[in-house]
């Protein structure tokens, strides 16, 4: 795989854009761009499953009230 390639700069409506070659595609269709002094970085965003999301988490320390109490049985319906 190249490591560097020359690539035309086009306007697409009032942005500058690239093609991408092929060679340097990234997964996905969702990618974060930044500039570095002359350089722009694109990155290809990582989602994470929900799985890895809650496993980060902390449990919570707050208690929440018991929404049982005090509450009257409900009559039975017909239908």
């Amino acid at each position: 795989m190249q490591s560097e390639r020359h690539v035309k700069l086009f306007k697409n409506g009032r942005n500058q854009a690239l093609r991408i070659p092929r060679e340097f595609e990234l997964p996905g269709d969702e990618a974060v761009i930044r500039r570095e002094g002359n350089r722009l970085i694109v990155e290809a965003v990582q989602h994470r499953s929900l799985l890895a999301t809650l496993a980060k988490w902390q449990p919570l320390s707050e208690e929440f009230p018991d929404v049982d109490a005090g509450l009257k049985p409900l009559d039975d319906i017909e239908l």
